[in-house]
């Protein structure tokens, strides 16, 4: 080894030692800086639009759900009540343009309804054989709106079957003749039930099947005496202003029914920045003790998080021919954290399901480029030969309002055009199939193949009921909506 010589020694103790002076100043300043009071107030008043920002990404599909939820099964005296908490309810008809609690509804299937309150105990589902060739499925989603599970023709197949739903705290085996139990993260969840319709006629056979489907608590379906009722809650009222003029207190209430605990656990650093501005489980949000230059920065944070919601709904997935095309839905898993995206799904159509069980392509622009809007122009979508949407069931396409997503009144009453109606369209002389889209009848030659379209923008969504892989995969492509001279 050989030793340093003495004079660079000395001066890299001076460049050390200048260095370290730099370095104090620095740290001074920036500490000065800090703890200035007017930078201190900037910057809690950026943290708080930001964690408001986050906040209303996160929470906005929960509050939504929550809107659905009070509207079908606590709300009374609301046009839209199903039933209560732990029974079924079957829908016998399609969603017709009176159904206004759910955006962008399917029309292709009678729903039944099921939210299981699973505080106390679980909930037996009992499904009847169904025959091979009806496609149904059950769809599980909880208070975050992940879809947890799924029965059904391609989950779980058309066999008589018992399935369990239990709830975060709930410790026990699985009872005898239960298939399966799915874990829900939350201490309610939804069960959407889905069968499919081949027909006006064919709705006798659908009641048939709905009337079999079967909801008990654990109790009930094990004939045992009923664990100790859970607390009543004050279900709070909820509408569109409601929710708009204070969603955070909205989402005070629902997360004291989603506990941070098993999968749920990775949530607790974020509840805890949510903490920061008042966002805490089962606690009031008080915006009404806030002072008017707080609650401008948190409805700043607001603004800003639904106008990202907005961005991701319109550039999510890819362009297909002016379709967007991509998966949205799905578990905790699917999303890892993007809030952005589960809030987008929600928006866009809440309770769409996962790729595998329907496939979602939302028309963004005609085949000009353009916004579609109806009350100027005329469109066609014409599928080549052979060329139809590749699925085990079946597919459709929906027309809604483009202001509202709602469906449509017309004067012939139809919302969509699928391929159980096949039979009763026209095909062109190559094979091809056109579907006209317009607000005005293309006449009576052309009139089985009308969609019929609002006066103005629409909002047009395609479904692929428990896709093939050909779609799944990209290889299919929606055709592009054409203008009509």
């Amino acid at each position: 080894m050989v030793a340093p010589q003495p004079e660079r020694f000395l001066i890299k103790q001076k460049e050390t030692s200048m260095r370290k002076r730099k370095v104090g100043l620095a740290l001074s300043i920036a500490t000065m800086l800090v703890t200035s009071p007017c930078m201190a107030r900037e910057r809690d008043k950026s943290d708080a639009r930001e964690i408001a920002e986050e906040a209303m990404i996160y929470g906005l599909p929960m509050v939504m759900n929550y809107g659905v939820i009070y509207e079908y099964f606590i709300d009374k005296d609301s046009s839209q009540y199903k039933t209560g908490f732990n029974q079924i309810y079957n829908t016998a008809r399609v969603y017709t343009p009176k159904d206004t609690t759910v955006v962008t509804p399917n029309s292709d299937t009678p729903y039944s309804f099921v939210c299981a309150d699973l505080r106390a105990e679980p909930v037996v589902l009992s499904i009847p054989e169904i025959e091979q060739g009806r496609y149904y499925s059950v769809q599980l989603i909880d208070l975050y709106t992940f879809n947890y599970g799924y029965v059904g023709s391609r989950a779980t197949g058309n066999g008589a079957g018992v399935y369990m739903i239990a709830g975060p705290n709930w410790k026990g085996e699985t009872p005898e003749g239960v298939r399966k139990v799915f874990r829900c993260e939350t201490e309610f969840s939804l069960a959407l039930f889905r069968t499919q319709l081949f027909g006006s006629s064919d709705l006798d056979n659908v009641k048939k099947i709905q009337a079999e489907f079967k909801v008990q608590t654990l109790s009930a379906f094990l004939k045992k005496d009923a664990p100790p009722a859970a607390p009543e809650l004050q279900w709070p009222k909820i509408d569109k202003k409601l929710a708009a003029a204070d969603p955070f207190a909205y989402l005070n209430f629902l997360l004291q029914l989603c506990p941070p605990v098993g999968d749920a656990a990775v949530e607790k650093p974020l509840r805890a920045k949510f903490a920061r501005i008042g966002i805490e489980a089962g606690k009031p949000f008080a915006l009404d003790k806030l002072t008017p230059a707080q609650k401008a920065e948190l409805m700043m944070g607001v603004k800003s998080g639904v106008e990202k919601v907005k961005q991701k709904v319109a550039t999510f997935g890819k362009d297909e021919n002016g379709w967007r095309v991509g998966s949205a839905f799905g578990d905790r898993a699917f999303y890892k954290g993007n809030w952005t995206l589960r809030a987008a799904a929600a928006m866009a159509g809440i309770y769409g399901n996962d790729a595998v069980e329907a496939l979602y392509p939302v028309l963004a622009t005609d085949s000009n480029g353009n916004k579609p809007d109806c009350s100027k122009t005329r469109y066609s979508l014409t599928f080549p030969a052979g060329k139809l949407p590749p699925t085990n069931a079946f597919w459709s396409v929906t027309m809604y309002d483009g202001k509202t997503q709602l469906l449509i009144e017309n004067p012939i009453d139809r919302y969509l055009i699928n391929s159980p109606m096949l039979p009763d369209l026209k095909k062109n002389d190559d094979g091809s199939l056109t579907i006209y889209v317009q607000k005005e009848s293309p006449g009576k030659d052309k009139e089985s193949n009308w969609l019929p379209a609002a006066d103005g923008p629409i909002y047009v969504v395609m479904r692929l009921y428990w896709p093939k892989q050909e779609a799944l995969a990209g290889d299919w492509k929606p055709p592009a909506l054409r203008v009509e001279k």
